[in-house]
C-alpha cells in the first residue's frame, strides 16, 4: 500500500464535487480520446486495479492538509489557480481529461479558503470539462450550485462523496477508458503540487514541503501509468516532462522508521494500527529543481 498523501486534501475536496447522479440522463457516447484496439487488447503493461486504486486513493485521501496550509498564514491567491475563462481553449479530450483535474484541485483549494463568491464560476468549469469527456453523470451541477451558494455548506460540499473519484475512475476503467482516468489523476496531482508549491515558496513551511518530496513514490507509478500509453503521441510528450521531474526527485532520501503500535476504535471495536515515521533529505537546491519541474508540466497542461 502506498503511503497516505495527505497534501492532497484540496484534491480531495474538488473531486468530490463530481459526486454520484444515478439519475442523470447525460450522453455517454463515445469520446474523441479512444483507446487504441491495439493497446486495449495488449498493453506492455497491464496494470491492475489494486495499483491504480492505490493511487487515487492516496491522491483523494482528505487527512489534515487543510489546517496545515491554513496553519502557514499564506492568503488566499486566486492568482496561482488556473482562470475558469479558459475552458473553451480545452477543445481535444486530452485537455479537458487533464484540466478535469486541475480545475477539481483548484475547487478544493477554493474551499479550504471559503471562497464561495468564486466557486460557481470553478463548478461550471469542471462541469464543462466533465461533460467534455462524457463523464458529466457524475456531476450534479444543480445540487452543488445551490451548496456553494452559501459559504456555512462549504464543509458539506467537502463530506459529501471523497469517493467520487474512486466512482468515475471505475466507471471510465470499465469503459475500456483508464488512459482518460490517468489525465484526470495527472492533473489534479500536479495542480496540488503546484499549489502546494507556490505557498511553500512564500512560506518555507517545513511540514508542506516534506508533503512535496513525499511524492517521490506516486511520480515513479504515475510514470508508468502513463507510459502505458505512449503509443499516443501526447501520452509521450507527457510522460516525458513527468520523466524529467522524477530525475529532479532523484536526490530525495526518504527512509521509514517503524513506530509504536497505537490502538484506537473503529465501529464500536478496538483495532491497532502500526505507526511510520518517514525521515525526509533534500538539499534546497533538489527542491527549487523539483518545484521548477512541476511548474513546466503545469504549463504544458494548462496553456
Amino acid at each position: 500500500m502506498l503511503k497516505r498523501i495527505s497534501f492532497m486534501l484540496f484534491i480531495a475536496a474538488g473531486l468530490q464535487l463530481l459526486s454520484g447522479c444515478s439519475g442523470c440522463n447525460q450522453n455517454q457516447g463515445s469520446d474523441d480520446l479512444k483507446m487504441p484496439d491495439s493497446l486495449a487488447n495488449d498493453a506492455p503493461l497491464q496494470l491492475s486495479e489494486e495499483l491504480i486504486g492505490d493511487v487515487v486513493q492516496n491522491i483523494s485521501s482528505p487527512v489534515e492538509m487543510a489546517a496545515l496550509i491554513k496553519s502557514t498564514g499564506v492568503e488566499f491567491s486566486q492568482r496561482i489557480l488556473n482562470n475558469p475563462d479558459r475552458v473553451t481553449d480545452y477543445n481535444t479530450s486530452f485537455k479537458r481529461a487533464l484540466n478535469l483535474g486541475v480545475y477539481s484541485a483548484d475547487l478544493g483549494y477554493i474551499n479550504m479558503f471559503d471562497k464561495s463568491s468564486i466557486v460557481i464560476n470553478y463548478l461550471l468549469a469542471v462541469k464543462n470539462m466533465a461533460d467534455g469527456i462524457k463523464v458529466g453523470q457524475f456531476f450534479d451541477f444543480t445540487a452543488l450550485k445551490r451548496l456553494a451558494q452559501n459559504s456555512s455548506n462549504l464543509d458539506s460540499l467537502m463530506e459529501i462523496s471523497v469517493s467520487s473519484m474512486n466512482k468515475m475512475d471505475s466507471y471510465l476503467r470499465e469503459q475500456k477508458r483508464s488512459n482518460v482516468s490517468s489525465l484526470i489523476v495527472a492533473g489534479a496531482w500536479i495542480e496540488g503540487l503546484y499549489i502546494a508549491s507556490n505557498v511553500v515558496e512564500q512560506t518555507h513551511n517545513r511540514e508542506l514541503t516534506d508533503r512535496i518530496l513525499e511524492q517521490k513514490d506516486i511520480v515513479d507509478i504515475l510514470l508508468i501509468i502513463l507510459n502505458n500509453f505512449s503509443s499516443d503521441e501526447k501520452f509521450a510528450n507527457l510522460a516525458e516532462k513527468m520523466s524529467a521531474l522524477k530525475d529532479a526527485y532523484l536526490n530525495v532520501k526518504i527512509t521509514t522508521e517503524v513506530g509504536e503500535p497505537k490502538s484506537m476504535e473503529k465501529d464500536g471495536m478496538l483495532i491497532i494500527v502500526q505507526d511510520e515515521i518517514s525521515h525526509i533529505e533534500a538539499s534546497p537546491e533538489t527542491l527549487q529543481s523539483i518545484i521548477n519541474e512541476i511548474k513546466e508540466i503545469r504549463k504544458t497542461i494548462v496553456e
